[in-house]
């Protein structure tokens, strides 16, 4: 009798066992996912609407049923607080004559900031300099300053004027300086401030989940923006942007990457898996993430963004962000040798986007930290347009990508791979 219940302990215990199977990303729950994050009810997932939260709750219950820890005790949140500031008056004269404030954009984070050429240093974006790159370099500088742009760029400057209007968001935490940019030639050497502004805070939230390692030092990060823009003023009939694409596809990537992952057996590196609130008016969410680690500890950054289309080269491809800048790239080529799926360079060196998505904080910083995006951005109709909607996606080229970028993590989160660091005294 004793051998028979063992005979019958055991048979249980092995059927058990070999009914655990790692979690397969199919079809059919990739559009479940990425058909809920798109929905009317969510408004386009504006950072700063009620309805983002809809999004955020989706995002962390889907974590949560994944068995992920979660990062603050039971939740999935990521709190921050996010201020901005809307200018009320400003006066700003050169050499004492007052200028038009088209000529001007000031970035305040003081409610009254009153200034001079004298009192703070001037910096200058001459014509044959990278005037987006300058830009954001000088926007980002942590004291009071004053930018002199050289009128070569006086149209380009007008699009940035319409783009960031009276408006300065900036995290609450930031010892940011006030920064003004102002048209004007180089020799000047009288410049005088008075602004007054009103500051607004607003608590949003990042989602993170947790799979421990065996190396709790080491980190491999999947991560997608989470918001859109929202409700578009002056549309007809649909007025939701409803961000299938953009980036809906990226985060049902690092939910079903999540899922996934947690299937498997403990891995060697810790794997953190984030969604990141406010890319779409600054990457704010990925600001206050990034200043939460230690950039040394962080192996490399999965950062995904539009993977619902296939690029012009066709479906089963997906290129990479700053691929020359680290071995990161190179490492995912390889993982794809005997299958028909490619990575490959970015084909857009010329827009910048090495900078312009939610990986470029830590990559300043040293971290191989990539974006991977399939979508023929020149040609694409729907980006940023009430148009990007579910079903605009391909979606058995999003889930063919989302298995792609699982089996080229593998190497990576074994430890058998490590990418280089992106050399920082090169980045331009």
């Amino acid at each position: 009798m004793r051998l028979f219940i063992s005979i019958i302990i055991g048979t249980l215990l092995l059927t058990s066992t070999s009914c655990t199977e790692s979690y397969t990303i199919e079809e059919l729950r990739t559009a479940e996912i990425l058909r809920t994050l798109s929905e009317d009810k969510m408004k386009g997932r504006f950072a700063l609407s009620p309805e983002i939260k809809l999004a955020e709750n989706f995002i962390s219950n889907q974590f949560k049923s994944a068995g992920l820890r979660a990062l603050n005790e039971n939740s999935f949140h990521q709190y921050f607080t996010l201020s901005t500031s809307y200018i009320e008056s400003s006066k700003i004269t050169i050499e004492g004559k007052l200028i038009d404030e088209n000529k001007y954009i000031a970035f305040s984070i003081a409610e009254i900031f009153e200034s001079s050429t004298k009192d703070i240093p001037t910096y200058f974006i001459r014509k044959n300099e990278n005037f987006w790159f300058k830009f954001h370099e000088y926007k980002s500088l942590n004291n009071d300053a004053i930018i002199l742009i050289d009128p070569a760029f006086k149209d380009l400057f007008k699009r940035y004027k319409i783009f960031y209007g009276n408006e300065h968001r900036f995290l609450k935490e930031n010892k940011n300086g006030t920064i003004i940019f102002i048209v004007a030639n180089a020799n000047i050497e009288d410049v005088q401030i008075e602004i007054t502004s009103k500051i607004e805070e607003q608590s949003i939230a990042n989602i993170v989940g947790i799979i421990d390692g065996e190396r709790k030092d080491e980190f491999v990060i999947f991560s997608a923006h989470h918001d859109h823009i929202g409700i578009q003023t002056g549309v007809e009939a649909d007025s939701i942007a409803n961000g299938a694409n953009d980036n809906g596809s990226g985060v049902t990537a690092v939910i079903q990457l999540a899922k996934h992952f947690a299937s498997k057996e403990q891995p060697k590196r810790t794997l953190i898996f984030a969604t990141f609130t406010a890319e779409e008016f600054g990457g704010y969410g990925s600001q206050y993430f990034s200043k939460q680690y230690n950039p040394d500890e962080i192996i490399a950054m999965f950062n995904i963004e539009m993977i619902g289309k296939p690029a012009l080269s066709g479906p089963n491809s997906a290129w990479i962000t700053g691929y020359e800048r680290s071995t990161f790239g190179q490492i995912l080529t390889e993982s794809t040798k005997g299958t028909n799926f490619k990575f490959y360079p970015d084909p857009y060196p010329n827009q910048n986007l090495f900078y312009r998505s939610d990986n470029a904080t830590l990559a300043r910083l040293g971290v191989p930290a990539h974006s991977i995006c399939t979508t023929p951005i020149d040609v694409d109709t729907d980006y940023h347009q009430v148009s990007d909607e579910f079903n605009t996606i391909d979606i058995n080229h999003l889930n063919n990508t989302i298995k792609a970028i699982a089996n080229a993590a593998e190497g990576i989160i074994s430890g058998e791979h490590t990418p280089s660091r992106v050399n920082v005294s090169l980045l331009d």
